[in-house]
């Protein structure tokens, strides 16, 4: 089963970072953001992955180009370029590279991989830029159960800042920076059937407007609620947070 990952957006909301490389390349513990995002599709069995790349592709290429001999011990015989690999910490992943353009909108992107994904059936499909510890397993089991054509992952981020419950100007309960109680947001991490293709005009369509509000209108759109781990990465104060929350172990977005 396939799983897309959307990697191509500019990330202007973290510039600080985006100038030189794409989002999903920023380091979280000497790892790219994207390779901790894998993680938690391998952790319940899926390493089939397929890369939509736009902005800075030529970085996230170089990185899997090169992923093995970074990854492994080996020896180079100079007289003839031979190499022996000694030891390999690599991953047993199959990735698909595929550039789907600088300013292509995230429909678009989608549009882009219909003859890679199609024939493939039920895919999965995120943002490069968010971490989450969904139960993949029963959120495709959901999916399946359901039987509509995709389903998004719910989620209620922690608040920015802490939260007064006040009667008058007593201050009944103080909390920082609790879960929101403010509702559910989509989390990514969603599972489409094939017919989303159907959904999207061409590069300048956006996933989260007409093809998400049209068959939600239909009745086609279910919700996976996740009262878990999630947190993405918008600015470096996100960063930092996941830097942080990296030292556990396992990080959290590995762990329940």
């Amino acid at each position: 089963m396939k799983t897309v990952i959307l990697c191509g957006g500019l990330g202007t909301r973290i510039s600080e970072e985006t100038g030189t490389r794409p989002k999903p390349m920023i380091e979280v513990n000497n790892q790219p953001i994207l390779w901790h995002l894998m993680k938690c599709y391998e952790r319940f069995g899926f390493n089939d992955f397929t890369l939509a790349l736009g902005y800075k592709a030529e970085f996230i290429k170089d990185y899997f180009l090169h992923y093995h001999s970074r990854a492994s011990d080996f020896t180079v015989n100079l007289s003839n370029g031979d190499v022996t690999t000694k030891s390999s910490h690599t991953q047993e992943w199959s990735v698909d590279l595929i550039d789907t353009g600088a300013a292509t909108m995230t429909g678009g992107r989608i549009l882009r991989l219909k003859d890679y994904i199609k024939p493939t059936g039920t895919f999965f499909l995120t943002y490069g830029d968010g971490l989450c510890n969904v139960d993949l397993q029963a959120l495709l089991a959901f999916h399946r159960s359901h039987g509509k054509l995709a389903t998004v992952t719910a989620v209620r981020p922690a608040a920015r800042f802490g939260e007064l419950i006040l009667d008058g100007s007593f201050v009944e309960k103080f909390e920082e920076k609790p879960q929101s109680s403010q509702g559910w947001i989509n989390g990514g991490f969603f599972v489409f059937e094939p017919e989303i293709f159907d959904y999207i005009d061409d590069d300048q369509t956006i996933l989260e407007k007409a093809p998400l509000e049209t068959i939600a209108a239909e009745g086609q759109l279910k919700a996976f609620l996740h009262d878990g781990f999630w947190q993405c990465m918008d600015t470096m104060r996100d960063k930092v947070l996941l830097e942080r929350l990296a030292q556990e172990s396992p990080a959290p977005w590995l762990k329940g």
